[in-house]
């Protein structure tokens, strides 16, 4: 469906953001950055996550110059109180049930860089979720699934976790992890990539994780 110009790179380990982006047709390497995401004091969640994205496209892009580095950062926010990915089962369900019945936000902060260039372009996207007001042992079976581990919030909507969403307000992708309309949409203004009419392959990604 789209075609990159120049070499891409997504400095982002998750497995959906991966499947996203090659759904898309565009070819990519994955290689992975550090950076401290400990909360800043009172930083707000868009600026948090933005900060995130921005870290990692950053770093990648210093050692890839020619490259254009994609990255992104994804929370949940219920309250004003910022919730990441839980350590254990027993975190993840207590994080949902404090969702239950409740309406959140899910913000993703994401970047682009080219080192070559000095672009360096980020935003944050914002989606409403409403959980349904599920009982106790719905969320437990979901919890000790282990799907909520690697999951900001401790729940994916694209996967069995969706069933406890009931409406959302905003892109879908966002909560995903990756709002793909923002982020194709700023990928053509800036010419990194364009729509490819040709027949749709599956593309194949390579990974590199830092020692």
């Amino acid at each position: 469906m789209f075609k990159n110009i120049a070499p891409l790179i997504l400095a982002s380990g998750s497995p959906r953001r991966r499947e996203m982006l090659a759904q898309l047709g565009l070819v990519f390497t994955v290689l992975l950055s550090e950076v401290d995401e400990r909360l800043r004091g009172s930083e707000r969640p868009e600026v948090l996550v933005k900060r995130l994205a921005k870290g990692k496209a950053i770093a990648v892009a210093e050692d890839n110059r020619d490259a254009w580095v994609l990255s992104a950062d994804t929370t949940v926010v219920i309250n004003g109180r910022i919730l990441g990915k839980p350590a254990n089962v027993n975190e993840a369900l207590v994080m949902l049930r404090g969702l239950a019945g409740k309406t959140h936000e899910v913000w993703t902060g994401f970047c682009l860089a080219n080192h070559r260039a000095n672009v360096l372009v980020d935003h944050a996207v914002r989606t409403i979720v409403h959980f349904a007001d599920w009982q106790k042992d719905v969320f437990v079976a979901y919890a000790n699934t282990g799907d909520p581990l690697d999951k900001a919030g401790g729940y994916g909507i694209q996967s069995a976790g969706g069933v406890l969403v009931k409406e959302i307000s905003g892109s879908y992708s966002n909560v995903v992890g990756l709002p793909m309309a923002e982020v194709m949409s700023e990928m053509l203004r800036l010419g990194v990539a364009y729509p490819n009419p040709d027949k749709l392959e599956k593309v194949k990604t390579s990974i590199t994780i830092p020692v």
